[in-house]
């Protein structure tokens, strides 16, 4: 008997049609973006609060850097006509090393924000799984993925938000 690969593929289709729902069915998939369960949890908010506070003097010692650069590029501009060449070779070197000055603190602070962020989220990751984990129990999930994972997620299987919501309650249950 000789059954045509138009009609086997017919069947093919028909079968997979019938199947696959059943079998996806019963697996309970959900995409969640880590980062951003963190950084929209209570505890995140006031920890980034904390460490804007502590370097709020240094990122207004960089603005002052940043207005004096400016300040002296707009007088270049606008006395370069009347300024001598060694007047002008002067304020360049000045602005050149105005700008070095703010490129150098600017590294130095964003490292120092960067160590102190590491220190404070410290552990975060654990109360993430724990979060997760939680999920997973109370809603039967059976995949979780991270959300950079996948190309399309509809909002019906992101549960960012619903992570997010569980580190808050941990974050009430520890105080």
């Amino acid at each position: 008997m000789h059954i045509k690969p138009r009609i086997l593929a017919v069947l093919a289709i028909f079968m997979t049609v019938l199947v696959t729902p059943a079998a996806f069915a019963e697996v309970k998939i959900a995409v969640v973006d880590v980062q951003n369960a963190i950084l929209q949890s209570e505890e995140a908010k006031r920890l980034l609060g904390q460490i804007k506070e502590e370097f709020k003097s240094d990122q207004e010692a960089l603005l002052r850097i940043r207005t004096e650069g400016t300040a002296m590029v707009e007088r270049l501009t606008k006395d370069a006509d009347v300024m001598s060449e060694a007047a002008k070779r002067k304020l360049q070197q000045e602005i050149e090393s105005k700008n070095n000055d703010l490129v150098y603190q600017g590294k130095k602070l964003q490292r120092r924000i960067e160590e102190r962020q590491g220190e404070l989220f410290q552990g975060v990751d654990v109360k993430v799984q724990k979060a997760i984990e939680e999920l997973v129990l109370s809603e039967d999930y059976d995949l979780i993925l991270p959300r950079q994972a996948a190309l399309y997620v509809g909002e019906l299987y992101n549960i960012t938000r619903k992570v997010t919501e569980k580190l808050n309650e941990l974050d009430v249950g520890k105080r």
